[in-house]
């Protein structure tokens, strides 16, 4: 399932979800010097060792240097001119490992995003989505500590984003797109759906990772549950004007 846009019209234009999603884009394509090509997406590896968050690194601070392929992983950093590590957990947020990868990411913070600033405000919304990245990063570092791959991608704090609206508007409509097995279709489903079918698909793979390491492709599934939960958790802290009359005109069930 694709979610491609959501039922309700924001109050208000959602400055602060456009300029995270230009953020994002600039990042990848300046500074991480990511490539087109045929072959999909080449990025600066060393930038993503450089800034990404290095679960070693957060939790071996000053230890021995430990080898990841031709890169030296360190608790002091990568090199004397990198970032301090508890920096990287800020800076990885913003940073991509292809373009499929911040595509995804983009889509779901722009379908979903825009709603959660339009509850909260841009002040409270930038803080709801560092925090949401923040306890992402320490989740997947929390069951790999020793972990020497870099994580990138906002993909923790957009799960603490869809988190929150899935309390926030669990009634919303969501036109998604569908495919089943050579089928494809659209469905307007309940966000609710959607949302839940998404997490618990991180649950499982997260889970099945658990049970025999290396099977999930480099794909931080722990970094999306602690986001979401994250964002379940504390949406209502932070959201102070929620559009509670989105559904005024047809009340359809939760389901």
């Amino acid at each position: 399932m694709l979610p491609l846009k959501d039922n309700i019209p924001t109050r208000h234009f959602p400055y602060l979800t456009v300029a995270i999603i230009v953020g994002n884009v600039l990042v990848f394509f300046l500074f991480q010097k990511a490539k087109l090509s045929l072959g999909g997406t080449a990025i600066d590896e060393q930038n993503a060792f450089e800034f990404g968050a290095i679960p070693y690194e957060l939790t071996h601070p000053g230890a021995t240097c430990a080898a990841q392929g031709a890169h030296a992983v360190c608790g002091r950093g990568v090199a004397p001119d990198s970032p301090p590590a508890l920096a990287t957990v800020f800076s990885s947020m913003f940073m991509h490992g292809g373009l499929l990868h911040i595509a995804g990411n983009m889509l779901f913070l722009w379908i979903f995003g825009n709603n959660v600033e339009d509850s909260m405000g841009p002040l409270r919304f930038i803080c709801f989505y560092l925090l949401g990245g923040l306890v992402a990063v320490g989740a997947q570092t929390a069951i790999s500590p020793n972990a020497t791959v870099p994580t990138i991608g906002a993909s923790g704090a957009v799960a603490a984003v869809l988190g929150g609206y899935a309390l926030l508007y669990p009634r919303a409509r969501v036109i998604t797109l569908v495919f089943i097995i050579f089928f494809i279709t659209f469905i307007e489903l309940p966000a609710l759906l959607v949302l839940g079918v998404w997490f618990m698909f991180q649950v499982l793979s997260g889970t099945a990772d658990l049970a025999g390491p290396g099977g999930g492709g480099g794909v931080a599934y722990f970094a999306h549950i602690g986001g979401f939960i994250f964002g379940l958790l504390t949406i209502k802290l932070f959201a102070t004007r929620v559009h509670t009359d989105y559904v005024a005109d047809r009340r359809l069930p939760v389901y």
